[in-house]
């Protein structure tokens, strides 16, 4: 067929993507029924034909994604930067609280009633931009002075406007910025001090937001408690999804209630979103968590053989960069369902159900696409790395 002739890159990774998107329609909709029923919020078909309208937009944002050559990322990430910290900056002005809770996280998309969450825009287009960084400064002897204004002030800036609505995505924003800064090669005295710094930085905003409450709408007062709450042996009303994930996957057993048979997700109120994998092995049992852990652990083999067979530098690095992140959230979404890893609200990718995060989800598998795209990396000529287009030629004078 035509569509699949045009379809490039990795066969193996556009299967798993496929697989995972198809097996997320029968917990979605199993799931989405306690919104129905419970909530009295829209109906089951409703949100399953949302889940499907996000994934087929998520499906031609990757498939015009991953057509693109891959050195042009180098030059986009240089104006999607900027963008990304302006509409970083927005969200935080909004000021949205919930309790008193800083929860500005979204904003609307003009004209619609579609949310966007401005933070998962911002991992894929700070980690392109790092892997560039990365990839031009490779040859030249790297030292923490020269790389404090091209490197650390972006990295800072995009975590810091993240960190105070959302925690856990800031942490994982960092995590990985160091992760691949380590792969990248950039020294690890260096590393070890940019951690000290982020520790520092985290306690002094976490002390100066109890010492002084009313200052700004901050979450800090819900990450102390979600980490008491885990740590603690007592079971308290802010444990109580925690503890209704856990009897779903007790129930579950080995092979599951069978399709549809959930009774946890009546009493899960993110039943299709961040608790979804305790109603897939509820309805599944440990056969199908062990699928689904599967699927994310061939997925992460794939993104470790794109990057190792990318002729270019920036293609390793860019390969992992937007990929890892992919499998980090898929764990933390999985260990707290099974409660290794206290609540922190990421979804698990392309099987929640959710708004634009699955198309930024897709957004950067396309951009892994495009670096297994041999079709790609051969415009780029016998000189991988050289920068054969305007937008690179930008990005090298930058």
């Amino acid at each position: 067929m035509s569509v699949f002739k045009n379809i490039q890159g990795d066969k193996a990774t556009w299967a798993i993507i496929a697989l995972l998107s198809l097996i997320s329609f029968l917990p979605v909709y199993s799931a989405s029924g306690n919104l129905e029923n419970v909530v009295q919020n829209g109906t089951a078909i409703g949100y399953l034909a949302k889940h499907a309208f996000l994934l087929i937009m998520g499906f031609g944002i990757m498939f015009g994604v991953h057509k693109i050559p891959t050195h042009f990322f180098k030059g986009l990430s240089l104006i999607g930067l900027p963008v990304v910290i302006l509409l970083l900056i927005y969200t935080l002005a909004q000021g949205s609280t919930i309790g008193g809770a800083n929860a500005s996280r979204w904003i609307k998309i003009p004209f619609t009633s579609i949310g966007f969450q401005t933070s998962t825009l911002a991992m894929v287009v700070l980690m392109v931009y790092i892997a560039r960084y990365l990839s031009k400064i490779r040859e030249t002897p790297i030292t923490f002075s020269a790389s404090i204004l091209p490197l650390w002030l972006p990295v800072f800036t995009v975590v810091a406007l993240v960190f105070p609505a959302n925690f856990s995505t800031a942490a994982i924003m960092f995590a990985m910025v160091m992760t691949l800064c380590f792969l990248g090669g950039y020294p690890i005295k260096y590393l070890l001090g940019i951690a000290t710094t982020a520790l520092v930085m985290g306690v002094l905003f976490v002390m100066t937001a109890k010492a002084f409450p009313g200052l700004f709408p901050n979450r800090v007062d819900t990450w102390i408690s979600r980490i008491e709450n885990f740590s603690s042996e007592e079971v308290t009303e802010a444990d109580y999804q925690v503890e209704r994930a856990k009897i779903a996957i007790a129930t579950g057993g080995v092979f599951g209630l069978g399709t549809g048979k959930s009774v946890m997700k009546n009493f899960l109120p993110q039943s299709s979103s961040d608790f979804i994998f305790a109603i897939i092995i509820e309805e599944y049992g440990l056969f199908g968590g062990f699928l689904i852990l599967g699927i994310y652990l061939f997925m992460l083999i794939r993104i470790i053989v794109i990057a190792n067979s990318s002729p270019s530098f920036f293609g390793k690095l860019l390969a992992v960069g937007v990929g890892l992140p992919i499998i980090f959230q898929a764990f933390i979404n999985m260990g707290v369902a099974v409660s290794l890893l206290p609540v922190t609200g990421q979804t698990l990718p392309l099987i929640s159900s959710g708004g634009t995060s699955i198309w930024m989800t897709c957004l950067a598998l396309g951009i892994l696409l495009s670096a297994s795209n041999k079709n790609n990396l051969v415009a780029q000529g016998p000189l991988a790395d050289e920068e054969t287009n305007p937008l690179e030629i930008l990005s090298e004078q930058l």
